[in-house]
């Protein structure tokens, strides 16, 4: 299993396709062996899923999204997590833990960067 992570530094993002950097967290029975890091190549519509994909990950960790992007990764079988916070390393290991839980932040608005409204 690959686990993205939407980041600024080593923190999750509060907006996947805003993001610096995704963290790809790499799982082998149930643990993190290891991560790199790959920087956003830009946000497009529909672009970002398919590129994680493409990346291997099977599930996006942010801390909000639009509702396009969850529901083109959801189609790809993919699960979703937003509303996370803190420390990416942390939100991998509280997913794998079970406690992760997706709050529903969904960003409907982009005022500003960095500021999407949810």
């Amino acid at each position: 299993m690959k686990i993205a992570i939407a980041c600024e530094g080593e923190n999750v993002s509060e907006h996947f396709g805003h993001c610096g950097t995704y963290r790809i967290y790499n799982v082998e029975d149930g643990r993190v062996t290891d991560y790199r890091i790959i920087r956003n190549p830009g946000h497009r519509p529909g672009f970002l899923p398919v590129f994680l994909k493409e990346e291997g990950a099977d599930v996006v960790i942010s801390g909000g999204m639009g509702e396009s992007a969850i529901i083109l990764f959801e189609n790809q079988g993919m699960d979703v997590v937003v509303g996370a916070s803190g420390d990416a390393g942390k939100a991998a290991l509280a997913y794998l833990e079970g406690v992760l839980r997706t709050t529903g932040a969904v960003c409907r608005e982009h005022l500003h960067h960095d500021e999407c409204g949810h």
